[in-house]
């Protein structure tokens, strides 16, 4: 596998797609896209110059998390999600009881 540039390189954009970040419907450049912590991450520059990443997921790079296009935002969490609050609380109230 060759590690030189071949001349097609072009400039790759994505957009984050993700309804809750704050730099939501934002197009970003891509410098790279890796698999880190356990999951592939686009890796952008900040405003600043600052290198920095966010799940690949959050972006328009693949196609849209199946609840979060049927939900189109109106729900922030999922139903996994919520019984695990659920749990969270009561164990927190037997706690403090």
């Amino acid at each position: 596998m060759s590690t030189a540039p071949d001349g097609n390189d072009q400039v790759r954009y994505c957009t984050i797609t993700h309804p809750f970040h704050p730099l939501y419907d934002t197009k970003i450049q891509i410098v790279s896209l890796k698999q880190t912590w356990g999951e592939d991450r686009v890796f952008y520059r900040q405003e600043d110059g600052r290198l920095t990443s966010i799940p690949a997921c959050w972006t328009s790079i693949y196609e849209p998390h199946p609840f979060n296009f049927i939900s189109q935002g109106r729900s922030a969490f999922r139903f996994r999600e919520l019984l695990e609050l659920v749990g969270l609380i009561d164990d927190f109230m037997v706690e403090g009881k």
